[in-house]
């Protein structure tokens, strides 16, 4: 069985979506971010050592799949699409190419500086605001949702069909939530993302992430 290690208020939430989309079965340990506080008695935490025997790095997510241990969660996704098959994974060589240039874009261009709109617009563990780091991070997402907003013009990333690039795109986009200026200038993209947190599988991740303490 395939072993998501990680929270759902975490990265592991794209890997928990992607497991539900394909309706495997998995199981979650729970492992928290070293940084926040309270820590629940006896869970794990990113600095465990039980965890630290599992991904040396110290942070989650990781997998155990029958044996395979992966970590990097977008790369986590890519590799179970891969193995699963159907509409999500790749068709061909070259949209497996598409979906790994998505992912890495993903993480270089956009999720970052959302990350910095959502930690000072919204809040952050270590309760501090930069109003003005914020909006130097919305200035500097306008040109890549402007191209993330030219790829959509069939509705999906690859191959005209929704696919684990629009899940790992998706969840590192969400991030910028917090800026609706982005979004609204850029309307392929606020459309696509109300597609993909409208499918069941997403909202199944959501309703059990609520369940969590935030």
């Amino acid at each position: 069985m395939l072993t998501i290690y990680g929270v759902y208020r975490s990265r592991a939430s794209r890997n928990i979506w992607l497991a539900e989309e394909l309706g495997i079965p998995f199981k979650v340990v729970p492992v928290i971010q070293h940084y926040r506080e309270p820590k629940p008695a006896g869970m794990l935490h990113t600095r465990s050592p039980e965890f630290l025997a599992v991904n040396p790095n110290g942070h989650v997510p990781s997998i155990d799949d029958d044996g395979l241990v992966l970590h990097e969660s977008l790369a986590i996704n890519l590799y179970l699409a891969r193995k699963h098959g159907g509409p999500l994974a790749p068709k061909t060589v070259g949209e497996d190419g598409q979906m790994t240039m998505w992912a890495l874009w993903a993480a270089t261009e956009i999720e970052e500086r959302a990350l910095t709109v959502l930690y000072n617009r919204v809040g952050n563990p270590w309760g501090t605001k930069d109003l003005k780091a914020a909006d130097a991070a919305v200035e500097a997402l306008k040109g890549p949702f402007a191209v993330l907003d030219r790829a959509l013009a069939d509705g999906f990333l690859v191959g005209g069909r929704f696919t684990v690039a629009d899940i790992n795109t998706a969840e590192v986009v969400r991030y910028a939530l917090a800026a609706p200026e982005l979004f609204e200038a850029a309307p392929k993209v606020k459309a696509w993302l109300t597609a993909c947190q409208a499918r069941p599988a997403f909202k199944k991740m959501w309703a059990d992430r609520d369940k969590e303490p935030a």
